[in-house]
């Protein structure tokens, strides 16, 4: 107990004040809920720094779960999470002028079912930042041992949730990271390190867990949802032996085919295919074959951002244009002033930074969830069935990989009495594996689908079925 209690002050002296907000430029009250923001060093001399925003509980901070929430990318904010998929506030596009955002409530936030920390990571995402040069030098591996010494730090320093139950959240890119971090406070926890944490699970949405085979199943999912003729889908499927990523450029046909389902799918936002794709003021031309290997998770950029106030009108309407809103808000030095950010620590906010110094030294996070089961988890994995980027196939075709057994078949589940998306729950001794889908969502689920994607997580933080 002694050492303990040693480790503990050592460890609350390295670990920055938090600040306590009652108020935010741009929303008109108080807030009605109680947000923490702060720093966490990690690393050799706690070179880096990790910001985050905590938010307590709406309902009941001392018995709901604590979660850790990871936005994926690799570079996109926590605040990402926050403002447009699971978190209290949203900005408010009605009321909002292009320089002057607006902040509302969100009355499906997860935070009335959980104490949600939000991080901003790796180290360049966000506020999150590096004491020199050396320390922006990150990987999968690498960015997964900072987060874990995060938060074995924070929750040194806020004691009073290490009893509560602990889940890891995470979407798109964090589909592998999410599973390492779980492994990590698994591994932890049985060497005995301090403070023991009450992990109980992971929930992943539209997850990245193999490139290759999770962008390989686009073109099964675009003919699946009529993005291209039965006729096209065959000839590639033929012609390309089933293999749409690692093409052979001296097979002709394959690649003929693919430059036609370029054309067909280049105008639909991968990310939910009843969007268009966003329009810069003067666009790059297109290469006529998807560069899959270079693919990204990240779709908008600051410079399409900056280029939306110069668009000629009429303008079509792109979901890329909502984020400006974040840039102009997050940049404000007095909404930085408000969050305790460290003057000069960041040159400029950006939702999602893709210029990180970022090493991706893990090619699969699969064997994760294979080392996983016998740990007797509870996991929740969900997609969005329009999202093109990570293919709700591909997705269930890796779970379908673990060769679990099938506890509850395939089945609609429905929110006020409407089908919400279809679900299947697998299981292995005390491990169980629920797999759901939400009708017409995208990348990612909450933002497309805010009121499903919060019944399905309070049902399932609940035990309940979907």
């Amino acid at each position: 107990m002694w050492l303990y209690i040693v480790s503990f002050l050592a460890v609350a002296n390295l670990v920055a004040p938090q600040w306590i907000i009652n108020s935010l430029p741009g929303f008109s009250h108080d807030l009605p809920f109680k947000l923490e923001t702060g720093y966490v060093g990690a690393g050799d001399l706690d070179e880096v720094q990790l910001f985050y925003y905590f938010i307590e509980s709406e309902r009941s901070p001392e018995d709901d779960p604590l979660v850790l929430w990871l936005t994926g990318g690799p570079g996109c904010s926590g605040f990402s999470g926050l403002v447009y998929e699971v978190g209290p506030l949203s900005f408010d596009y009605a009321n909002s002028k292009t320089y002057s955002p607006k902040l509302k409530l969100n009355p499906y936030s997860w935070t009335k079912v959980a104490n949600m920390i939000f991080l901003d990571a790796p180290v360049g995402s966000g506020f999150s930042y590096a004491k020199n040069w050396e320390g922006y030098n990150i990987s999968d591996t690498s960015s997964v041992a900072e987060i874990y010494e995060f938060l074995r730090k924070w929750l040194l320093v806020h004691p009073k949730f290490l009893s509560n139950t602990l889940y890891v959240m995470g979407d798109s890119y964090s589909g592998i990271t999410v599973p390492m971090v779980v492994q990590e406070i698994s591994d932890g926890n049985e060497a005995r390190r301090e403070p023991r944490m009450n992990i109980k699970g992971y929930v992943l949405g539209n997850p990245l867990t193999s490139a290759h085979a999770d962008f390989n199943a686009r073109i099964p999912f675009a003919h699946l949802k009529t993005l291209i003729s039965d006729e096209l889908y065959e000839s590639t499927k033929k012609d390309c032996n089933g293999e749409y990523i690692a093409v052979d450029p001296s097979n002709a046909a394959c690649v003929d085919d693919l430059k036609v389902y370029t054309e067909c799918t280049e105008q639909i936002r991968s990310s939910h295919i009843l969007e268009p794709t966003c329009q810069l003021l003067s666009p790059k031309p297109r290469p006529r074959v998807s560069k899959w290997d270079q693919d990204t998770l990240i779709e908008d950029s600051v410079d399409l951002l900056r280029s939306i106030t110069h668009l000629p009108e009429p303008r079509r309407w792109c979901r890329a244009y909502n984020y400006l809103y974040s840039y102009i808000w997050a940049n404000d030095k007095t909404i930085q002033k408000a969050l305790h950010i460290r003057e000069g620590s960041i040159n400029e906010w950006v939702r999602c930074n893709e210029s990180l110094v970022y090493t991706y030294d893990i090619k699969s996070s699969l064997s994760y969830h294979q080392n996983l089961i016998k740990k007797g988890y509870e996991v929740l994995i969900y997609s969005g069935d329009h999202d093109m980027v990570i293919p709700y196939i591909a997705t269930h075709a890796w779970i379908e990989s673990l060769n679990l057994t099938i506890a509850h078949d395939w089945r609609p589940w429905f929110v006020d009495g409407q089908v919400a998306g279809f679900t299947m729950q697998y299981t292995s001794k005390k491990y169980c594996l629920t797999f759901a889908t939400l009708k017409g969502a995208g990348h990612t689920a909450p933002e497309y689908k805010p009121k499903e994607s919060l019944a399905m997580i309070d049902r399932w933080l609940s035990y309940y079925p979907l």
